[in-house]
């Protein structure tokens, strides 16, 4: 499936978009190990939440719905999981493959785990070398990618364990592995990442402990049933965020969006680079805190991104690099070497795109330099651009064409339904001009 989408126009309205996937897939799984029902609204029916919940469904957990939003998980309890008849296929989830590891680690079956193309191409050491350190079994295929096999029936010991990079996907796995083993689990991150795990288990009712830059767990405790209310998702609201910063005559609200501490770097980074945006209606939801978000038009200037808030806006720097395209002067960003190990290497793929459609965007090992194009209307030409089914490339060359002079199409864009599944409507519903070929 390839995007096309035409130059110009103006975002406006008040929209809600999907709930957030971190959650959504956090709710399955601690809804499955948990004894009694557990009930979740809001939850994303994207491609990689359904890979959960379909390997939930896969080891034996009762699972109704999706319908419109809503899921009731019927828990096994703590030692319920059952073998899966095959090898248990996650698509593109990155998500879903690392923090199941953790999971399945303290089973007592043997499991093997792959995805699609872009997914087995992924780095897997990362969560296999600190469950084996733990006592797991883990094998991964060809340069530490996918397939993962994880054999179980190993007595997990508690450990220890310094993150050599933050990531919420590796802290997560330890800490979830932790549940089945003997003993205070610790994990020392180097940045702050997105904490839902920590979150979650506690509304679950699992004590779970936070001192500095250091989290813990003891394992052999149980969870409760909850309800879960799944806020919109951050990463989906930055590409209307982006949109109408960047589009002359914008004004957009975007309601009941997850506003979680470790997750608003591009809120801090749009506001640094002189964007008007309002957090009105705050609350907390499931103890996650919400917003609705008001984005109007700004003139954006470039700026150098403070380091500390990579971790926090990892995901939302390709619809970033757009703004910065459309900003006064030079965008530098340092410190994101792990965009490069992404859906596909992002820094890369950006820039090509980006110079395809004639913006100066130099990629360095770490990060990029983007010299944006300031007020004029319009920052880039059109043409074509490759984004190697990497859903959140495609989302953001669609909202690169409110500054554009002339149609872009966007190849490759078959993988957005994996986070988004209404994106094109919702882009539609607010004046973004695209269109899509089968």
């Amino acid at each position: 499936m390839d995007f096309i989408v035409q130059p110009g126009g103006a975002v406006n309205g008040t929209i809600r978009v999907p709930g957030d996937k971190s959650i959504s897939h956090r709710s399955i799984m601690l809804g499955a190990i948990a004894d009694g029902t557990t009930t979740v609204d809001g939850f994303l029916e994207g491609e990689d939440a359904l890979a959960t919940l379909n390997a939930f469904k896969a080891m034996g957990v009762a699972i109704d719905g999706p319908e419109n939003g809503r899921v009731k998980i019927h828990g096994v309890g703590r030692d319920g999981l059952k073998a899966p008849a095959g090898d248990l296929y996650v698509g593109n989830s990155g998500t879903t493959i690392r923090l199941l590891s953790g999971l399945m680690a303290g089973q007592k079956f043997e499991v093997t785990m792959s995805g699609d193309e872009s997914l087995n191409k992924r780095p897997m050491e990362r969560v296999a070398a600190p469950l084996r350190e733990m006592g797991a079994t883990v094998d991964t295929g060809e340069g530490g990618r996918p397939p993962l096999r994880i054999k179980g029936g190993s007595a997990l010991k508690a450990i220890h364990y310094d993150m050599p990079m933050a990531s919420a996907q590796v802290k997560s796995c330890v800490l979830l592995a932790g549940l089945y083993s003997t003993g205070e689990t610790s994990v020392s991150e180097p940045a702050p990442t997105r904490d839902h795990t920590e979150r979650m288990l506690r509304g679950f009712g699992y004590p779970v402990m936070k001192r500095g830059n250091t989290i813990s767990l003891i394992g052999g405790g149980r969870l409760q049933g909850v309800h879960i209310d799944v806020p919109a998702d951050i990463s989906s609201a930055t590409f209307f965020m982006v949109a109408a910063s960047i589009a002359p005559d914008s004004d957009i609200v975007l309601q009941h969006v997850g506003i979680n501490p470790t997750r608003i770097g591009v809120i801090n980074i749009l506001r640094a680079m002189g964007g008007d945006i309002a957090l009105d209606n705050k609350r907390e939801v499931g103890g996650e805190p919400v917003a609705d978000i008001r984005v109007r038009s700004a003139q954006l200037k470039g700026i150098e991104i403070p380091e500390d808030q990579v971790p926090l806006a990892i995901d939302e720097f390709p619809a970033l690099f757009v703004a910065a395209a459309c900003a006064e002067g030079k965008t530098v960003l340092r410190g994101a070497e792990e965009l490069r190990v992404k859906e596909s290497d992002r820094i890369q793929v950006m820039a090509d795109g980006l110079q395809a459609l004639g913006v100066k965007a130099e990629p360095t090992p770490d990060g990029i330099e983007i010299e944006g194009g300031g007020p004029s209307l319009n920052v880039m030409g059109g043409g074509e651009v490759q984004c190697h089914h990497d859903h959140r490339i495609a989302m953001s060359f669609a909202i690169a064409g409110l500054r554009a002079s002339a149609p872009i199409l966007i190849k490759g864009a078959d993988n957005v339904a994996t986070s988004f599944p209404n994106f094109v409507e919702l882009a539609a519903q607010v004046g973004i001009k695209l269109g899509v070929r089968q």
